[in-house]
């Protein structure tokens, strides 16, 4: 188990938090050592009518970038659900 600000996260792999991602949970994993906040589904794009679902990465910083799972993401098994105040 992760302490993640006051609560306790069971961590799991890609395969379990991935239905979490699409119902909207920001997650993140607990390996990642940098300025990683969470990563979360959008739906849409800004100013595009169609668009297929993306995944994104906030960092310390507070910016945004776009978020492909490297093959040592989808393998690992320290993904946790990140608290909705972060």
């Amino acid at each position: 188990m992760e302490q993640v600000g006051k609560s306790m996260q069971e961590k799991m792999s890609f395969e379990d938090i991935l239905p979490l991602i699409k119902a909207g949970k920001k997650v993140v994993r607990t390996g990642w050592k940098g300025g990683e906040l969470f990563i979360q589904k959008q739906d849409t794009l800004p100013h595009v009518d169609k668009s297929t679902p993306y995944l994104v990465i906030k960092t310390e910083s507070g910016y945004y970038s776009m978020f492909n799972p490297t093959v040592c993401d989808v393998f690992a098994t320290d993904w946790i659900v990140v608290e909705d105040d972060v």
